[in-house]
């Protein structure tokens, strides 16, 4: 390109004379080869008017000033008397823009680009800009270690003053990584300083996708730091990569690393000693300390014990507390001395506590949550508290918190909780399959979360080729203001075994009852519970002899005053899909004395999750459930359904629920073998929770590979009626050989209905008799 304007010497001819020009007066100025651009838009970017006197360097100047508008290939000045004329020569504009062969970046992505830049439709071509984009995507590329890429750019011309832009792009193949040398180690050899690294130069066949060969200088620095810190923790306290060479293969597909380290020597920790001021005890600031005097000293260890000490001051009110611990190399050259360096600032008060993202939830249920008050001195174990109390009520996805301090006040800060709701409630769904029963279904409306009150809410219209229910519940959890919680609810049961897996009988119940549960701690509750229920049991031609004797003997009709108890801890980090934590809970159930079926039931259930990485994506979970029931004394036999069941999802998957336990006699009439279930239940089942690639909302989904155990047995058979005396084959106790177990792959998804939980299950230890189902699908299901 170039620009033509008035020379230094000779700048302007004299139009008809021909004389050479000097300074003159403008009289007018004329603009000529003009076509898109307005002459408004050239008079505004030329800075002479008429009547100006203008001098040689004024007007060369002013047509640089024009010509820097980008808008021209070409701008001259000429004179005609008094009348000065421009005459310029427009650059094309772009009709269209052509990008192909790109894959790694998008279109839209790149079209953005290119427009942030100033090159788009209906802009005029500036080649410089055209230049410049082609090396930044140049860089772009090889900043992915795509050094083979290339950009071409071509322009052709469609019709006068309009071109076409085509950008080709040739991505390339991101480069290997040939070779990894570490040059100078001597305490750790070259295999074991590379598998710190994510970069790999030969990956392994099987467990490749856990390191790469491709480079990128990202990766390289954060390896780089990886290794700076595989040294600090080992005690090389004056490790350091003294350069590091990367050169590139003639193929530009290659890649050859090199890195010089100085390891220095090996130090252990001498003594230990606090600066500042420390706020508490020195003998509980050590208790603390994970680094000990005469272990080598580690950089993690130290980090640790901060940071362990940054919590305890945070939790007496001192939430800004810096603590640093300063390394320094002792006289005898073998040790580093730490000093721990405490500033613990002012004590903060919390001056204000605000809720973000609650659309549905009121804030009164968020802030009766919060164990960190308002006023109150700042305690980062109590607002940590918060949060995980909110986390655990079921009601949000996720739960963030963030103090700041307030302007102007050192010693006040506020504490916001953002949360993202999720479904708190489901319409529940069941669809299974039995090879006897058919399709089992059921439909009902819960909501843990009425009207955003907190309240829970549940209204039940179940149906199957079984069972029928109505109920209604409502429960209070902050009953009063220190959290009692009080609920109650009625129901109706009609269930018709008679085509089922279990055994051929029907009962008819209706009742109602009351429940208060009480905090004892931040993680326990006690609860109590009354109930009263009439019970009717009904016998067909082909019910089993052990039921048809059960109700000869005791009747078909039951009155009962259910009494209950529990103790539950929960220590989950979620409400829903937990990930880490424990569970416990103790439950005793009793037919009162008085009841026409006197009894008790135990329960015990226990769960413990293992988180595996640091995002708390992958996790070990195990579960185990326990129960025993028996009559309180004399010599009535214990209710048999009141039995424990065992199967199916929540319980053994891969077998037809409630299809495992001791079979019964079945009657002559032509009535088959099933199962009353057991007075006692043993269930257990050890699972891997994996994340599922490309699902953006890991907590909303959680599948897992699971080992389920478990079956029910009975301590004393059930009396048969005379004639079927020779034909019962029970065998009464607990053998945990019979215990069956199943493996598969399991399913959970919070959908905006509920949650969706399915298996796919394979029993691996499955007898003569046992019913089994590959799979598994229920909707509105707790877990």
């Amino acid at each position: 390109m170039k620009i033509k304007t008035l020379g230094m010497a000779a700048l302007l001819l004299a139009g008809a004379s021909g004389a050479q020009a000097q300074s003159f007066d403008v009289s007018d100025i004329r603009v000529e080869g003009l076509q898109r651009v307005s002459a408004a838009s050239v008079f505004n970017a030329f800075p002479v008017s008429a009547n100006d006197r203008v001098s040689e360097q004024q007007l060369a100047a002013a047509a640089r000033d024009l010509f820097a508008t980008g808008l021209f290939d070409d701008v001259s000045l000429a004179r005609e008397g008094d009348v000065l004329v421009i005459q310029v020569v427009e650059r094309p504009t772009i009709a269209r823009l052509q990008i192909s062969g790109n894959d790694q970046i998008s279109e839209e992505d790149l079209r953005n680009g290119l427009r942030e830049s100033g090159l788009s439709e209906g802009q005029v071509l500036e080649l410089s800009t055209l230049e410049e984009i082609q090396r930044e995507l140049e860089g772009v590329y090889q900043s992915q270690g795509r050094y083979s890429a290339s950009i071409d750019t071509e322009v052709e011309e469609v019709d006068e003053g309009r071109v076409q832009v085509n950008i080709n792009i040739n991505e390339g193949e991101v480069a290997k990584i040939r070779q990894i040398n570490i040059v100078g180690n001597e305490a750790f050899d070259d295999e074991t300083l590379r598998g710190v690294f994510e970069l790999n130069d030969r990956p392994g066949r099987f467990f490749g996708w856990f390191s790469s060969d491709e480079y990128s200088r990202e990766a390289l620095s954060g390896d780089i730091e990886r290794l700076r810190s595989f040294y600090l923790d080992r005690g090389y306290v004056n490790f350091d990569v003294t350069s590091t060479q990367v050169s590139i293969g003639p193929e530009k597909s290659e890649i050859f690393i090199t890195l010089n380290v100085d390891e220095g020597a090996q130090y252990r920790v001498g003594n230990i000693r606090f600066a500042g001021d420390l706020q508490i005890s020195e003998n509980e600031a050590r208790q603390l300390l994970t680094v000990k005097e005469g272990e080598i000293f580690s950089r993690g260890d130290v980090n640790t014990s901060t940071e362990a000490l940054r919590q305890r001051l945070g939790a007496e009110g001192f939430a800004f507390a810096d603590i640093q611990g300063v390394p320094e190399i002792a006289e005898d050259g073998e040790t580093v001395d730490l000093v721990i360096a405490v500033n613990p600032g002012e004590r903060a008060y919390v001056r204000r506590i605000e809720f973000y993202g609650n659309t549905t939830t009121q804030d009164e249920v968020l802030r009766r949550e919060m164990i960190q008050l308002e006023g109150a001195p700042a305690s980062t174990e109590a607002i940590t508290q918060s949060r995980q109390r909110l986390e655990r009520l079921g009601f949000f996805s996720q739960v963030e918190v963030d103090t700041q301090s307030v302007p102007g006040e050192p010693d006040l800060l506020d504490v916001t909780y953002n949360v993202e709701e999720q479904p708190s409630g489901s319409v529940s769904a069941s669809v299974g399959f039995s090879q006897s029963a058919g399709v089992i279904y059921g439909v009902g409306l819960s909501q843990n979360n009425f009207l955003g009150t907190g309240n829970r809410v549940n209204v039940g219209a179940q149906r199957s080729d079984t069972f029928t229910s109505v109920n209604f519940g409502f429960t209070d959890p902050y009953w009063t203001l220190d959290g009692i919680s009080r609920g109650y609810n009625v129901f109706y049961r009609e269930t018709d075994y008679a085509d089922s897996d279990i055994s051929t009988f029907s009962t008819d119940a209706y009742g109602a009852g009351i429940n208060f549960g009480y905090p004892i701690s931040e993680l326990s509750r006690l609860n109590f519970g009354a109930s009263v229920e009439d019970l009717t049991v009904k016998t067909y031609f082909d019910t089993a002899s052990e039921i048809r004797r059960y109700v000869e003997d005791q009747g078909e009709d039951a009155q009962s005053l259910k009494l209950t108890a529990s103790w539950t801890r929960n220590n989950l980090n979620r409400g829903i899909m937990p990930t880490d934590g424990n569970y416990q809970r103790l439950s005793l159930e009793t037919g009162a004395p008085g009841s026409d079926s006197e009894y008790y039931k135990l329960r015990a259930r226990a769960q413990q999750l293992f988180p595996i990485n640091d995002d708390e994506t992958w996790a070990f979970k195990f579960t185990g459930n326990v129960g025993y029931a028996d009559t309180l004394g004399g010599n009535d036999p214990f209710p048999f359904y009141e039995n424990f069941y065992a199967g199916g999802l929540g319980s053994v998957r891969g077998f037809t629920s409630n299809t495992l336990g001791q079979r019964t006699t079945p009657a002559t009439e032509g009535g088959r073998d099933r199962t009353l279930g057991g007075n006692v239940s043993v269930e257990g089942s050890a699972e891997i929770i994996f994340p599922l690639p490309f699902v953006e909302n890991q907590r909303a989904l959680q599948t897992s590979l699971f080992l389920d155990g478990g079956n029910t047995f009975l301590t004393s058979c059930y009396d048969v009626l005379d004639e079927d005396a020779g034909r019962q084959q029970c065998n009464s106790g607990v053998d945990l050989g019979d215990l069956r177990y199943s493996a598969g792959i399991g399913l959970s998804w919070l959908t905006p209905v509920g949650p969706l939980t399915f298996s796919v299950a394979e029993p691996l230890n499955d007898k003569s008799g046992d019913d089994t189902q590959f799979f598994q699908f229920s909707l509105g299901q707790t877990f």
